[in-house]
């Protein structure tokens, strides 16, 4: 049985800060978290890494992100999938939901069927299945979306998807007000796969109206949806209003002004409200030209943004930096922390992922007081 102390680390737990104490991990699990000083002589035959105080936190989950380092499923190569998984674990990423673009049915269905073969290969961070951000989504909020690849709700095109896929997409966003969505909320439901509010220009009413059908969480909360309006509260007013539906945020202070998602901080309960980096392909990429969903990009401003009309394409965010605003727009540590790690695994009903805790996956970001990522480890292993 292999076992692993970190040693002098700041573990952010379930019960807050805990300074000065220890992990111990064996066969990629933790088995304890205790001060040091409870720590005496250890066997000769461990592992151990001194963490000088840096912070611990549970491994960064990302619920929404398109590629990184020039690798994504866009690139339709399993190979490339894997290449994307190991370059998030250098950037403190420890699982993640690779994201398709809307697309037609025929594009959508060969990435699927070319990346697929990627799951359980990873050597980095572990894919937890996809997230199609697509098709059913409005017209009338495309955002960056091609107009012409956005669909009719169509449970026999979500069946040929989810076949394509081999059963491994969990989660969805789509505009729950469009006519005929009733029979793909059924087949999300019956097939487990998290229901995301999302490019929909649902009124106040229509949005809580697909909350009594099971669609509860929100995609990029104010990106691309109807807004809060003192009249017409909108999607983004029945997410701010209703602390059962849980919501992304982009937190790179551009796609959400950062008091605005203060503001989100005070009023909303932190345990619904799930950090994402919504990153494009070319984020981490080191030289251009830059490319995302089949369009040239340029970095402006912090954000995405297609070279053609200066439309914002998408972040260039990463899950460090997301925490470490979300910590200078207002959260606490442990707040921010959670938002990266037990609150996605959580929403895709991950028990063993998300926490610094005994009988959990050993699944660890180090970082220190100025967010320098320090170490990273999934499953016990150190990448």
């Amino acid at each position: 049985m292999k076992t692993l102390f970190l040693l002098n680390v700041t573990a952010i737990t379930p019960h807050g800060l805990q300074p000065n104490h220890t992990i111990q991990i064996q066969d990629g699990r933790i088995t304890a978290v205790l001060p040091n000083e409870n720590v005496h002589e250890l066997p000769a035959d461990v592992e151990i890494f001194d963490a000088c105080g840096a912070y611990a936190a549970p491994g960064f989950i990302d619920l929404h992100i398109h590629g990184y380092a020039g690798h994504g499923p866009e690139n339709a190569s399993a190979d490339d999938l894997l290449a994307m998984s190991a370059a998030l674990a250098k950037q403190g990423v420890c699982a993640f939901c690779p994201t398709l673009y809307c697309g037609t049915e025929e594009e959508m269905a060969h990435i699927l069927r070319a990346t697929v073969g990627a799951f359980g290969r990873e050597a980095g961070a572990k894919m937890l299945g996809y997230h199609l951000e697509g098709p059913f989504i409005s017209p009338q909020k495309p955002g960056v979306m091609k107009p012409q690849d956005i669909l009719a709700p169509s449970v026999d095109v979500l069946a040929r998807l989810y076949e394509a896929a081999q059963g491994k997409i969990c989660s969805m966003t789509l505009a729950p007000e469009r006519p005929g969505m009733e029979p793909v909320i059924a087949f999300c439901r019956e097939h487990r796969i998290l229901m995301q509010a999302g490019h929909t220009n649902a009124t106040y009413e229509e949005f809580l109206a697909a909350t009594r059908q099971g669609i509860t969480h929100a995609t990029h909360l104010f990106n691309a949806m109807s807004p809060f309006n003192h009249r017409a509260p909108g999607a983004a007013g029945a997410v701010l209003l209703h602390p059962q539906i849980s919501c992304e945020i982009i937190a790179d202070g551009v796609h959400v002004h950062p008091d605005v998602v203060r503001f989100l901080g005070r009023i909303k309960p932190p345990q619904q409200i799930a950090l994402v980096t919504d990153a494009l392909k070319p984020t981490g990429q080191e030289k251009g030209p830059f490319y995302a969903n089949g369009e040239e990009v340029i970095l402006d401003g912090g954000v995405w943004k297609r070279k053609a009309d200066k439309v914002i394409a998408g972040s260039a965010l990463t899950m460090l930096k997301g925490v470490q605003n979300l910590v200078r727009f207002g959260f606490t540590l442990a707040q921010a922390a959670a938002c990266a790690a037990a609150v996605p695994a959580r929403l895709l009903g991950l028990n063993t992922r998300g926490q610094v805790a005994p009988g959990m996956r050993a699944d660890l970001t180090l970082f220190d007081k100025d967010f320098h990522l320090k170490a990273v480890f999934i499953n016990g292993e150190r990448k």
